[in-house]
């Protein structure tokens, strides 16, 4: 799966919109990369740019951006009404999709590095980047801003992580970093008084609120022996959160800054943010995303409320979203869109590419007769097993909610997530096989005029071919795997459906056996022999197995018709 990461450098220039199309420009030169948002402060003379891609597309476009404001951008002008202390004044990393922080860290400290060595800047590492513990709060890095660098990177203990310790007099100094994804979120209130909402909103923000004696409005604040204010934490980790009143809507809101979605996810803050309203006598009648939000933040919040009514969870990732979408009301103001509010379905719309499983299915049979050779066997062998796999998923939600199976709920549900796992990743093999055999088209496309083209040449139509045989293998292992959903279906699912069992057991049979025929018929183009033996021994294993278990399903099946 591919990895995204989200960059959101802040450049010190909010005002000359030359100046900031010209550093935009740059991440957009740049392929893999999708420019989100582009947010510039006159008071602040400040823009917030936000970028999401591959890592080291990511990396690059940041770097170009840097390198174009360190360009444009003269610190010793500089005036705005937010601390800074550089041209690109933050260049935080941001983990989105399959990627861990860990990794994520690795990448902001490469960044940072190229940043120092190449461009001469300054660089202070903070947040999960910190190099020096002192340095995670970007308030302590950044203490004294621009006017104090000077004096600043004179002291030993402020030699900066990466880059020269000398005054940068026109770039000043920037700040890379590693941090979670932060989601806006706000949770719409059936009251207008904002003293209200900002009582809900002490009781769940982290901070909390200030400790009285008797009355926690009016009561005396209480003091610690240093003569400070002591604090009474909220009910949620890592949330800001204060209460107001929208004009427009003329509803009062908490207003939430999720600092760390993994420790408190949307769906827990909303159901928290509900929880203490009731009990202060107001209700919650939806909510609103701000911004972007990562696809797997949907997908947890619509499980979450799917398991609390004990339903199923193994079904498509659609209507997952619909579940979420429905239960956050995140319509109550005006009409969610996920394909503008879920990062990678933006993405995807942003690439602009016709994929065959986004075809409707006569579309598709029609673009395998037409013609061209792909789609082909093995993007039809993927789809074949998709759809049975998809007949196991169906059965596993069919008992699920099953009249009279209620204690076993949660049983099918397993199954049905385990299928809906084996369907994806299928579904996502019928493309990946068609573009497979066009990255061999292409390889033969190439240019073979001198020997170092030719060597070229040969070189990537080999490892082209290699791919081609990878993709229909890895649908014969997914396949495989795909079938114990479907025999643990036929033999404990619901009986009125044991003959979808049968048939999904019958594709997805026919979907190795026609995979395997890919994998043999590009293995005859291979140069690595020695590969191509490994590989078919494990094929006819596959095979075999494949073969055996579809009669014990159906022997199965039949006994039961």
């Amino acid at each position: 799966m591919k990895q995204l990461i989200e960059c959101v450098p802040n450049f010190s220039e909010g005002n000359n919109m030359d100046i900031i199309k010209q550093i935009t420009d740059q991440i957009e030169s740049v392929e893999g990369v999708s420019l989100l948002d582009v947010d510039p402060g006159q008071a602040t003379n400040r823009t917030v740019v936000t970028m999401v891609g591959t890592p080291d597309e990511v990396c690059e476009a940041a770097f170009r951006a840097v390198k174009k404001a360190s360009e444009l951008i003269d610190m010793r002008n500089h005036k705005g009404a937010h601390p800074r202390f550089g041209a690109t004044d933050v260049c935080p990393l941001v983990p989105v999709a399959n990627i861990t922080m860990e990794e994520t860290v690795k990448y902001a400290h490469k960044l940072a590095k190229r940043i120092g060595e190449e461009l001469n800047i300054p660089i202070y590492c903070y947040e999960d980047a910190a190099l020096i513990d002192e340095r995670q709060n970007l308030a302590v890095c950044r203490a004294g801003e621009y006017e104090g660098l000077k004096d600043k990177l004179s002291k030993p203990e402020w030699k900066p992580d990466f880059g020269p310790a000398e005054f940068n007099a026109k770039a000043g100094v920037t700040a890379v970093g590693a941090r979670d994804f932060l989601v806006a979120y706000n949770v719409n209130l059936n009251t207008t008084s904002t003293r209200r909402a900002n009582a809900i909103a002490f009781d769940v923000r982290e901070k909390g609120r200030v400790k009285r004696e008797g009355n926690p409005v009016t009561g005396k604040v209480v003091l610690d022996e240093k003569g400070k204010k002591v604090w009474v934490p909220g009910s949620l980790k890592c949330v800001k959160a204060i209460g107001w009143f929208i004009d427009e809507y003329g509803v009062a809101q908490i207003s939430m800054n999720l600092t760390n979605i993994s420790k408190t996810p949307v769906h827990v803050a909303y159901d928290e943010v509900f929880k203490k309203a009731l009990e202060r006598g107001i209700r919650v009648s939806g909510s609103e995303l701000v911004g972007l939000i990562p696809l797997q933040a949907m997908i947890d919040a619509g499980k979450y409320f799917l398991r609390k009514q004990n339903r199923s969870v193994g079904i498509p990732e659609k209507e997952i979203i619909k579940i979420a979408v429905k239960s956050l009301g995140l319509d109550d103001l005006y009409e969610f869109k996920p394909e503008e509010k879920i990062i990678e379905y933006k993405l995807a719309a942003d690439e602009n590419k016709k994929k065959l499983v986004d075809m409707t299915l006569t579309d598709f049979t029609d673009e395998t007769a037409s013609e061209s050779p792909a789609p082909g066997g093995g993007s039809v062998s993927a789809y074949m097993g998709a759809m049975g796999v998809a007949l196991g998923t169906m059965v596993a939600n069919l008992s699920s909610h099953k009249r009279g199976w209620d204690e076993r709920w949660e049983e099918f549900s397993d199954w049905g997530e385990k299928g809906m796992k084996y369907q994806s990743e299928l579904v996502r093999l019928v493309d990946e096989d068609t573009d497979a055999f066009n990255k061999i088209m292409d390889a033969f496309g190439l240019p073979k005029k001198t020997d170092e083209e030719k060597a070229a040449r040969k070189q990537a139509i080999q490892d082209a071919t290699k791919n081609a045989i990878m993709i229909p293998f890895r649908v014969m292992e997914v396949s495989f795997k795909a079938l114990e959903v479907v025999k643990a279906m036929a033999e404990t699912g619901n009986p009125n459906s044991v003959s979808d069992a049968g048939v999904g057991a019958l594709a997805i049979r026919s979907c190795v056996k026609g995979a395997f025929l890919n994998v043999k018929i590009n293995s005859g183009d291979l140069d690595d022999k020695d590969f191509v033996k490994s590989i078919i021994e494990k094929g006819n294993e596959i095979e075999r197995k494949t073969e055996e278990l579809e009669k014990e399903i159906l022997q199965v099946v039949e006994s039961k018709l």
